[in-house]
């Protein structure tokens, strides 16, 4: 899809492209001089996207991260000084959350199904089991040899609450590298933009208002900025008639409670995202307190009851 608009005595047309990866829909819009090359730098995002993809898969057998989980509690692993940064950022939330953010969480992810399998809660034993092998201190870094070791047999890293943030994020390097001035990406509800539409208006992002289906509470503009909601709607199990949220806190091993979403606003996608995920976890109070503490961050949470609630820099219209 393109559009063409005129912007400081030059034409620059929109290109508009959707695909599938990493499990979920990959939406992307760039600036550029002509419709055949926005394509090409839309193809090589994707390509991108792809490369992440395969480097932080735990499906992947051939993955650095499966390799690091295979080696779990028998000897370090050599990786990338990509993947390897990654995991020190991780482990990094995971201390400024309190636990709340946890790559090692991926042993819950065998007890607990919200495709429509589950028809009863896993047993007390069986969430223990799985808590006693999650522990973001279990992740062992060597700098010097770059490698990473997981100390305790059994624990699993994934990155299922921080990479497609991280995805976002490379995509949008690699067409900033390229001279690509201005662009959104949407990888499954994690957005970064940079620039501004072709027009020389900005981004904007639109808050929905939980009281109204299809409704909104407010269009935010975003300049150099990133995005990310973790919701409770979008993904849950029923058992008699409770309703159970797919986020899962890594500490106590079951869903976590009290909020219908959260929404992050910070400079990258990858904190945006390892945020939205902390702050479902946290709850309400600390997660706002955490917030209004760290700088060039905000957040929307909306809690069970449809309440919206919002950092200190937050100014809705």
């Amino acid at each position: 899809m393109t559009c063409i608009a005129v912007g400081q005595g030059e034409k620059y047309v929109t290109v508009k492209k959707t695909f599938e990866v990493m499990g979920g829909g990959f939406d992307i819009t760039v600036i550029a001089v002509d419709e055949e090359l926005g394509y090409i730098y839309i193809q090589e995002a994707l390509a991108e996207v792809q490369r992440i993809e395969k480097l932080i898969s735990s499906w992947d057998e051939a993955s650095e991260t499966s390799l690091i989980n295979k080696n779990a509690g028998i000897k370090p692993v050599p990786v990338s000084w990509e993947l390897y940064k990654l995991i020190e950022r991780s482990i990094q939330i995971s201390e400024i959350t309190n636990g709340a953010f946890d790559i090692t969480y991926t042993a819950l992810e065998d007890i607990w199904k919200f495709d429509g399998s589950m028809s009863s809660l896993p047993n007390k034993l069986e969430v223990k089991q799985a808590v006693d092998r999650i522990g973001y201190k279990n992740i062992i870094l060597n700098s010097k040899d770059q490698t990473v070791y997981l100390n305790k047999k059994g624990t699993r890293i994934s990155f299922g609450g921080i990479g497609k943030g991280f995805a976002a994020d490379k995509a949008k390097a690699l067409l900033v590298s390229k001279d690509v001035k201005a662009g959104i990406i949407n990888l499954d509800g994690d957005i970064t933009t940079w620039g501004t539409k072709a027009t020389g208006d900005k981004w904007l992002i639109g808050i929905v208002n939980p009281e109204r289906q299809g409704g909104l509470f407010s269009w935010l503009p975003i300049l150099e900025s990133s995005v990310a909601t973790s919701g409770g709607d979008a993904n849950f199990m029923l058992v008699n008639d409770e309703k159970f949220t797919h986020v899962l806190n890594p500490k106590t091993g079951f869903p976590s409670t009290g909020i219908n979403s959260v929404t992050v606003f910070a400079k990258s996608a990858e904190l945006s995202d390892a945020l939205a995920t902390s702050i479902f976890v946290m709850g309400l109070d600390a997660g706002l307190a955490l917030i209004n503490q760290l700088g060039d961050t905000e957040v929307i949470i909306v809690d069970t009851n449809n309440k919206m609630y919002k950092s200190n820099g937050i100014i809705l219209n």
